[in-house]
């Protein structure tokens, strides 16, 4: 994988992925954009939610949607690296089965997202919940 990221002025950047799609970042006080701890945040959201979607969707569960709310604390501190995250699923549909989705969320946890496993063996303490909630 290559990508590249470069200053636009400021503290904002524009990232290129190795797919070829470009990202805005900012970090400091005045954000117009999306900051890289945020990034990584909304990667490990992303990263998991596509592992429980297709694991549902696998398990011929009716999915209608998926939301992941994530929560995460980090110090005070300069650096400041996430010390706690936790992702909490929301999935939406009909006749959804609680033990499909809590399948679901422990196999993208254990073996699937490469995101949270990363922090996660970096000394991040990740948990996961989820809700369901039928149409």
């Amino acid at each position: 994988m290559k990508a590249t990221v470069t200053w636009v002025n400021g503290e904002m950047f524009v990232g290129e992925s190795p797919s070829g799609n470009a990202v805005v970042m900012e970090a400091g006080e005045k954000k117009n954009a999306v900051g890289p701890m945020e990034m990584i945040l909304l990667g490990v959201g992303g990263c998991s939610s596509v592992d429980v979607v297709s694991i549902l969707q696998k398990a011929r569960q009716d999915v209608i949607g998926c939301r992941c709310e994530l929560t995460a604390e980090r110090p005070d501190t300069v650096p400041s690296p996430f010390e706690k995250i936790h992702l909490e699923f929301v999935v939406t549909g009909r006749n959804i089965k609680e033990t499909q989705v809590a399948r679901a969320v422990e196999l993208s946890a254990e073996k699937y997202c490469s995101a949270s496993i990363m922090l996660g063996n970096a000394g991040v303490e990740i948990t996961h919940g989820y809700r369901i909630e039928e149409i």
